[in-house]
């Protein structure tokens, strides 16, 4: 009896106490970690191909939805009572490629097209500011050591946050970068600093053209406003503020933090512009407001009891998500159009591809695909760089 039961689950003599534990690491770990950025890569195909994910392991990871909605197909069920489609549990993906890209929690990341290259940039706790080819990382095949294969891939531009002197010429650590924006027209890469500052590099030398001054907490957004030479910020002292690119000078400060009614102020999570220019939405911790560009009016603000983290404009819509599992749509004045269920308890990224398909990222490693009618076309865990293939 005990011969047939060697190699079995049920025979004791059969178990291995590292593996065991290994693997209970493993999906703590795969738990804990956070999905802070996701993007859809350029491509001629109308129909999004690849996904690239910042997470809190500090790598930069690249995903084929194709390959990822092909496999969830398999596991979907239906409901025979109700005769709707549900999913199951999240796939486990394997990404196309997978690099280290900073010390830390990988915060954001951003494309820039540059002919034929595709410059790939990402920003992380480690206060690095780095540019990627975006064909080599496509081509950095993953091998069974994934954290050598992401060593060997260097960066072709590689920036950090200035340190700033104390007491006794005494160097402060370099502060974290939480976000990046990108004005291709001016060859220009913006970050969003734990210093409280906004810095404006050029993409061609590498070097610092502007720091921009003025808030007095450290800053967790920002955006360009390309037509009228400006970026957008906004910090965690409750403030948004409009800078001229040119001077470094702050021309407009919006109270995006203070919620009317309470009249308490919130730090202010995201910043979005509309594609016309002319319309701001701000993310706060308390909820969401739009301003006019043209006036610095407010047009709506809506309290929340759960803090807003990411959004974007959809044509004349305003997508949402925060420390809730739901997506929500809201019209431009302000009315709640959809709410949909998405698989991260807490999501910290939207992404919108241009066919309309709709990109979650947040906490547990997850990320859920929508199609722009709203329904699931996947839901992922995005392996780490400590997870065997």
């Amino acid at each position: 009896m005990a011969t047939e039961q060697e190699g079995t689950g049920g025979d004791a003599r059969c178990w291995d106490e590292e593996r065991y534990r290994k693997s209970i690491l493993q999906e703590r770990e795969l738990r804990c970690r956070t999905v802070f950025r996701t993007a859809f890569a350029p491509s001629q195909n109308p129909n999004p191909e690849i996904l690239v994910v910042a997470s809190s392991d500090g790598s930069l990871s690249s995903y084929s939805l194709p390959s990822c909605i092909a496999s969830m197909s398999q596991y979907q069920q239906l409901d025979m009572v109700t005769n709707q489609r549900t999913v199951a549990d999240p796939l486990s993906a394997d990404p196309l490629s997978i690099i280290q890209a900073h010390k830390g929690p990988t915060y954001d990341l951003k494309f820039y097209s540059h002919g034929e290259n595709n410059l790939l940039f990402s920003c992380g706790d480690d206060g690095r500011l780095r540019g990627w080819n975006w064909k080599e990382i496509l081509s950095s095949h993953i091998v069974v050591d994934k954290k050598t294969q992401g060593n060997l891939l260097k960066p072709i531009l590689d920036l950090a946050n200035p340190q700033h002197e104390g007491p006794w010429g005494a160097l402060s650590p370099i502060p974290e970068t939480n976000a990046i924006t990108i004005n291709e027209q001016e060859g220009s890469v913006y970050s969003a600093a734990g210093d409280a500052r906004a810095y404006s590099w050029d993409i061609e030398t590498g070097k610092q053209k502007m720091v921009f001054r003025g808030h007095t907490d450290y800053l967790h957004c920002i955006s360009a406003r390309k037509s009228s030479h400006q970026i957008i910020t906004g910090s965690e002292d409750g403030t948004t503020r409009i800078w001229d690119c040119r001077s470094g000078l702050c021309t407009q400060i919006i109270q995006s933090g203070r919620n009317l009614k309470s009249k308490l102020s919130s730090w202010v999570s995201s910043v979005a512009i509309d594609s016309s220019e002319s319309w701001l939405a701000c993310g706060t911790g308390t909820g969401l407001s739009v301003w006019s560009l043209l006036s610095y009016e407010c047009i709506f603000s809506i309290g929340h009891y759960a803090p807003v983290q990411d959004l974007l404009f959809d044509d004349n819509q305003i997508v949402a998500v925060g420390s809730e599992p739901v997506l929500t749509r809201f019209s431009i004045n302000g009315a709640t159009l959809s709410q949909l269920k998405c698989a991260p308890q807490s999501a910290f990224s939207v992404s919108l591809h241009p066919s309309g398909v709709i990109a979650v990222g947040g906490y547990g490693a997850l990320v859920d695909v929508l199609s722009q009618f709203g329904s699931h076309l996947c839901t992922f865990y995005c392996m780490g760089l400590d997870n065997d293939s």
